[in-house]
């Protein structure tokens, strides 16, 4: 074998090590910037209504998958995160399938953790710092959690490298909840959804 020929399949085996090589989030600063808080109930503004349909669209662009296998099989009474949960015949991202969506949101924080209750019935907990693996019916995703700045970053990709990034903060003197949905396909691509929501005063 000439120099030429070993150089070219040294190359090769090295680019297909990092192709095949899976892509990882870094980890992400857990501890809450000084004052900062994202507690309250909140509701969603008129206009971030609309943003259902955008989320539906984001999802068909960067998911890899046939539209019926996201949205054939679906319980009318719950959110995206109940449509097909995935099954060893879906071949593009699943990342989807952890997003959660409502239209009132009840937020409470800890030193640890952030909880937020969906419409009073899914409840999902965000550690800051976190960096594990996360789990619906067959969908697995790495997600990591932690803060820039005062907003709240939270990070899940699935196996596929399909990617779900949400983006919390307070804007308006506090008065409203900032959430930065952003759906990234395994190409790169990117889809995102800004909602807005109102703090609701009790």
């Amino acid at each position: 074998m000439n120099g030429k020929n070993h150089l070219l399949i040294t190359f090769s085996v090295i680019f297909l090590a990092a192709c095949a090589a899976p892509e990882l989030l870094a980890p992400r600063e857990g501890a809450v910037p000084p004052g900062a808080s994202l507690e309250g109930n909140w509701h969603i503004q008129p206009e971030s209504l609309r943003s259902q349909r955008r989320i539906r669209e984001a999802i068909r662009k960067t998911d890899g998958i046939a539209d019926d296998a996201i949205f054939g099989s679906r319980n009318q009474q719950d959110g995206i995160s109940s449509r097909s949960r995935g099954n060893g015949r879906v071949k593009g991202g699943l990342v989807y399938v952890f997003l959660e969506l409502g239209e009132s949101l009840k937020v409470s924080q800890t030193e640890h953790a952030l909880f937020i209750s969906f419409d009073r019935s899914v409840v999902e907990e965000f550690r800051f710092g976190e960096n594990r693996l996360v789990s619906v019916g067959q969908a697995q995703a790495q997600r990591v959690t932690g803060w820039e700045d005062n907003a709240l970053v939270v990070e899940t990709l699935d196996r596929n490298r399909m990617k779900l990034t949400e983006r919390f903060r307070l804007i308006d003197d506090g008065q409203v909840l900032e959430r930065t949905i952003i759906l990234r396909s395994r190409e790169g691509e990117e889809e995102i959804v800004v909602q807005l929501f109102d703090r609701v005063v009790e």
